[in-house]
């Protein structure tokens, strides 16, 4: 189990001080009249008290909600959403499952998500990965070709884009596009499936995909393999498989030995799915009355 005050100096790092002003207000766990920080340090169960308090999930989600939610920062949004996602898969029968555009069939594994959202690292893990998403990077590369210096461009939102940055950037930047691309696979097939879907790849762009996922060890010819072959009626099928197989490289080219909460994208090529089920869970239930606020994607 990690401490308490690990996973509390985690999220500290990433709240502002309007967040935390908001998180110990009066009724929330504290008082103004202290110093936020201390007080989120001091309170037992650190962090995951305050995330876990039933004012401060109503007044952020709950009816009227458009007021307070627009105070605090998107990272605290996700971190509370994420942390009352968890709370109600305890009592789940069943979850929605991603089963095509615009459809959606009950999932009953629900003790192996409730397993895997109880470890407040994962947690964090997909908190950062949402929050990392409300404001994406994009611009463009000078890169040397035979013909001379070309600009290439690149959108955080935009596999095909990312991937190619693989082709280009030096060797020691190439386990950070791994990891980001192994990132973007799971935000869209667990957030924004349908969009994915409607999108598609054509057979270019599939090509551009399946090489950025080759050459990453013994196994990749078998795993590109399989995800084409996903990937020649369901792209979200093969955005995961490919997902999976950029977190496996990820992490067997980042440096050891890695910080706790960078340890999770070890466990993404077998618990990928897992993963982006729960976002899922956290996106209908919680971010899409919002979405256009958190997130914006071009049009399909």
């Amino acid at each position: 189990m990690v401490p308490d005050d690990v996973v509390t100096t985690l999220y500290l790092e990433h709240l502002t001080e309007r967040d935390l002003a908001f998180l110990c207000g009066p009724g929330r766990g504290g008082t103004f009249g202290g110093d936020p920080r201390s007080l989120v340090r001091n309170r037992r169960g650190g962090i995951e008290g305050f995330l876990a308090n039933r004012e401060v999930f109503d007044a952020l989600f709950g009816a009227g909600q458009s007021r307070e939610v627009m105070v605090v920062s998107p990272f605290l949004a996700f971190a509370v959403a994420v942390r009352w996602a968890a709370h109600e898969l305890g009592s789940a029968a069943f979850v929605p499952e991603w089963a095509g555009a615009g459809r959606r069939a009950p999932l009953f594994d629900v003790p192996r998500l409730r397993e895997f959202v109880s470890d407040p690292l994962r947690r964090f893990f997909l908190v950062e990965l949402l929050a990392s998403y409300a404001r994406v990077a994009s611009g463009s590369l000078l890169v040397a070709t035979r013909r001379g210096l070309r600009r290439r461009r690149f959108s955080e939102l935009d596999p095909v884009q990312l991937a190619g940055l693989l082709e280009v950037v030096p060797k020691a930047e190439r386990p950070g596009v791994l990891r980001r691309l192994g990132d973007l696979a799971l935000f869209l097939t667990g957030v924004f499936p349908d969009y994915v879907a409607r999108r598609g790849f054509g057979p270019v762009d599939q090509g551009r995909l399946l090489r950025a996922a080759d050459g990453w060890g013994e196994t990749s010819r078998g795993v590109t393999a399989r995800a084409a072959r996903a990937g020649d009626d369901d792209a979200v099928a093969l955005l995961a498989q490919l997902g999976r197989r950029w977190y496996q490289a990820a992490s067997r080219l980042l440096p050891s030995p890695l910080p706790a909460n960078v340890a999770v994208i070890g466990e993404m090529p077998e618990r990928f799915n897992d993963a982006r089920r729960v976002l899922s869970v956290v996106a209908e239930r919680f971010l899409f009355p919002q979405r256009e606020r958190w997130f914006g994607l071009p049009p399909a």
